[in-house]
């Protein structure tokens, strides 16, 4: 059965911070259209939002070694982590100016003040350190990073890791104060309170299930309530696609070129989470170490203190895995249904590149437990099994398409927007360093999607991110003063600061 079709300016697909970012960002540019969301789970931010699902990381690549990579003239290139980190700051002027509007309460509940270390072993790697250290030293967005090798220095910034250590093999890290730890399940579930007080409508519970184009250029969205049965029908002019590994079916669905010849590969994470309080004490600080040989760029080990439910714990992960959903609640068809005519090719392509990845993925699904403990023993030597459990972290599509320079059936590792010639669909597919630069990938979509407005549009958006269209890196007093500024709105300046 269907019912009567509902007509809406702008339809948002999934409840996570991709929509609730994007969400939060039209209301400001246009306060008058409206915005419907459905979500086929039971509230926002349930799959690769949830705070279980994903490392947390204020990606700001302070201390991630894979966006640093060595160059064959053995110098480091900075240029990605420059990137990543201007994006971030992006984020946090947003997420500033929500708060000094008042738009969203209590910063602390969903960002926290936490170093970042990049810790190494062994000489080459050692080596390769103190050149990064050195690299990003000269950048003002890295300022106040501090390197050692000195045992006795690792032991104040990390004495978790450094107890018991026996091996007399180089050590060395990185600090830097200035990281953070961000909770995005709490923000994206506080974006959407927000969202629902300025009457947008968010649908639970409710799958789409295609869409179409309409003679006038428009898009009918079909939508099946998941409590009643019934089918609905919206109408819209702009529709998002953000349901993170469900985006691609959808992307398919509409049938748009620009969709054609993708495909995805999903990967599972796991994360041992630390049971223990008197352990979860001894470390305050997220650390990362080298990924290694032939482990893709998202399993790079480290072993994070996390604020969740509003307490302090201690993940170390992730162990990659494999299994044929596109989302956690997906279902076991997904990987076999997304293959097509139009990307077979690149899929099989793919399955040939990356058969090393693919055996890799199958050692890790095997992985015991007490081989996971090994892996952590390389970070806490003295860690005992009966301290640690075990979560099921969030389901990543990696994208799989033909590109220049990796020739046909690439796969890609970070996040890509892709959109119809004339801007009236868009969907997000990917995954990492996904939402940390969620911020900047909606202002993408808005500028790739709403040209005609961009004129119009771009004073408020100055005004909500005072350095849009400037690089911080050649500007270091304006990265200074809004550092400040943003920090001082997060409540990010005292270390173990309560809020009431």
């Amino acid at each position: 059965m269907s019912s009567v079709q509902n007509k809406t300016d702008i339809i948002l697909i999934g409840a996570g911070i991709m929509s609730a970012t994007l969400g939060s960002l039209l209301k400001e540019l246009a306060p008058d259209w409206e915005i419907k969301v459905f979500e086929k789970l039971g509230q926002a931010g349930e799959e690769s939002s949830n705070e279980w699902n994903n490392a947390g990381t204020g990606h700001s690549a302070l201390c991630e070694l894979n966006y640093t990579p060595e160059k064959p003239d053995g110098s480091i290139d900075i240029t990605k982590a420059i990137r990543v980190n201007e994006q971030f700051q992006i984020s946090r002027q947003f997420w500033a100016y929500l708060v000094n509007s008042q738009l969203i309460r209590n910063p602390r509940e969903f960002i926290m003040p936490l170093p970042h270390i990049s810790l190494v072993q062994g000489k080459d790697n050692v080596e390769f350190l103190k050149k990064r250290f050195e690299a990003l030293s000269d950048n003002p967005l890295f300022k106040g990073m501090e390197f050692s090798d000195d045992p006795e220095k690792l032991k104040e910034w990390m004495p978790l890791i450094m107890n018991d250590r026996t091996s007399d093999e180089p050590i060395a890290a990185t600090k830097i104060d200035s990281g953070t730890d961000v909770n995005f399940g709490a923000l994206t579930r506080m974006l959407f309170e927000h969202l629902e007080e300025q009457n947008v409508a968010v649908n639970y519970r409710h799958s789409v299930e295609g869409m179409k184009r309409t003679d006038d250029g428009q898009w009918e969205v079909k939508v099946r309530n998941l409590d009643s049965g019934s089918i609905e029908r919206h109408i819209a002019r702009f529709v998002f696609i953000g349901g993170g590994g469900g985006s691609l079916p959808l992307l398919q669905k509409s049938g748009i070129p620009e969709g054609k010849g993708i495909g995805g590969f999903p990967v599972s994470g796991l994360f041992m989470v630390c049971n223990n309080p008197e352990v979860v004490e001894q470390h305050y600080a997220k650390v990362y170490g080298k990924a290694k040989v032939g482990a893709p760029p998202m399993s790079v080990p480290h072993l994070d203190t996390r604020f969740i439910d509003g307490k302090r714990t201690l993940l170390f992960g992730p162990f990659a895995g494999f299994s044929p959903k596109f989302l956690k609640t997906g279902s076991n068809l997904d990987l076999i249904s997304s293959i097509k005519l139009h990307n077979i090719l690149t899929m099989l392509a793919a399955g040939v590149k990356n058969l090393s990845l693919t055996k890799y993925l199958i050692q890790q699904v095997m992985l015991s437990k007490e081989q996971r403990m090994e892996e952590l023993r390389e970070f806490i030597p003295n860690a005992k099994s009966e301290d640690w459990d075990i979560v099921v972290a969030g389901q990543r599509v990696q994208v799989i398409k033909d590109t220049e320079a990796g020739g046909k059936g690439t796969l890609q590792f970070g996040t890509e927007v892709v959109s119809s010639e004339d801007g009236s669909v868009a969907a997000l597919l990917g995954a990492s360093p996904g939402a940390s630069t969620a911020v900047h990938v909606m202002l993408e979509v808005i500028e790739k999607c709403f040209p005609d407005r961009m004129p119009e549009w771009e004073p408020k958006i100055k005004e909500m991110i005072p350095s849009y269209g400037v690089s911080l890196a050649e500007n270091p007093e304006l990265f200074e003063e809004l550092h400040t500024s943003t920090a001082l709105a997060l409540g990010l300046n005292e270390k173990e600061a309560v809020h009431s």
